[in-house]
């Protein structure tokens, strides 16, 4: 008997989500693996029913799956899935879909999508839709600079190849704890400056360049300009590109702000979270589009599938924005805080150069959601 099993990869899976395609998804993953961690989307309708009941017991499922929609079968790295859906083929179902790679392939696809016009050139945001991670491509008169780059090397290269770019910088808005940052890879890659706030950066175990208030990067015929917004991180820096863009790293996100805790700080870095977010930030231009590094849930997102809001939009609508008991605050950020980002501390000690994980157990660190914002 011929099988058509279909597979799915992770690109396809993308689009169909930022694309809002209705979708059927099957997760075979055992529950407290996709309690912690699902794909979701505004038309995706997900189920879940391990892998290890399934396969003695198929017809516990069969009653649940439309026989008149494609059904899309997910796990951890595709393995399960693909067996999954030969049973169901097996068993007389038709339109059957296995997502190539599973979880961890579509945790480490990242999508890149036009944000609007810069001097001289565009600026790009690469969505890391599984992981909810956001970095960026500053493309100016043939140059271009990335900031807060994902380990995955292969897409920024296919990128910077594609449009015949010279690498100017590399930037990280802050020294990252939810994932592995690319930024030292890539500038050897380029052999292209590395940039790190130097206050985010007493343990780190390379050379980098030094960002802080006073740190102008020219790429082509735009700028980009460091404004120092600790809160998240001590050291952590947004960056105002063109005069247009806000890109706010891990302080201020769409719907949520940052939360200070994962260096074990919260309660020192509480007030330098308040300063940046109801000071700092209310003296810069409110027509600033602003551009984070995370977002929490795919409602965040516009319909080209990109990530940004007006700061002045933000400042009405962001509830992180509007507490004005200082004391409400300090509890909102330090109390009753969302579960930390997996495997965070190695991941810290990673990104400083302490730790040289092979590729597998990168990937396993970074399993999971990002975890780094506080509603």
């Amino acid at each position: 008997m011929t099988r058509t099993i279909n597979e799915l990869s992770a690109r396809e899976l993308t689009k169909k989500i930022i694309n809002g395609d209705r979708m059927f998804i099957l997760d075979v993953r055992p529950q407290d693996a996709f309690d912690d961690w699902k794909v979701e989307g505004k038309n995706v309708s997900i189920i879940n029913k391990p892998f290890s009941e399934l396969k003695n017991n198929l017809e516990s499922i069969k009653g649940t799956l439309s026989k008149d929609e494609s059904i899309y079968v997910i796990c951890a790295k595709g393995n399960s899935s693909k067996k999954t859906a030969e049973m169901l083929v097996d068993a007389g179902m038709e339109n059957i879909h296995s997502v190539e790679g599973g979880m961890q392939a579509w945790s480490e696809h990242l999508e890149p999508v036009k944000i609007g016009d810069v001097s001289g050139g565009e600026l790009y945001q690469f969505v890391r839709i599984g992981k909810g991670c956001l970095s960026y491509a500053i493309v100016s008169n043939g140059e271009v600079a990335l900031v807060d780059p994902a380990r995955l090397l292969e897409p920024y290269k296919k990128f910077i190849q594609e449009h015949s770019l010279s690498v100017k910088a590399i930037l990280d808005s802050h020294l990252h704890a939810d994932h592995i940052s690319g930024g030292r890879s890539l500038s050897n890659e380029y052999n292209t400056p590395y940039y790190i706030p130097s206050k985010d950066a007493e343990e780190v175990q390379y050379e980098y360049k030094d960002l802080n208030d006073d740190t102008v990067i020219q790429v082509g015929k735009t700028s980009i300009k460091a404004v120092y917004s600790p809160g998240h991180t001590i050291g952590s820096t947004s960056f105002i590109v063109d005069n247009h863009y806000l890109l706010t790293g891990d302080i201020l996100f769409i719907d949520s702000i940052g939360r200070p805790d994962l260096a074990g700080k919260a309660e020192d870095w509480v007030g330098d979270l308040r300063t940046t977010l109801y000071s700092r930030y209310k003296h810069l231009q409110d027509d600033l589009l602003v551009l984070p590094a995370h977002f929490m849930t795919l409602d965040e997102m516009n319909e080209n599938g990109s990530v940004s809001q007006s700061l002045s939009g933000l400042y009405k609508e962001n509830h992180g924005l509007n507490i004005e008991n200082e004391e409400e605050f300090r509890k909102t950020v330090t109390e009753n805080l969302p579960s930390q980002p997996n495997s965070y501390e190695k991941i810290r000690e990673t990104n400083m150069g302490k730790m040289k994980p092979e590729e597998e157990e990168k990937r396993e660190m970074e399993t999971g959601p990002n975890r780094c914002a506080i509603r």
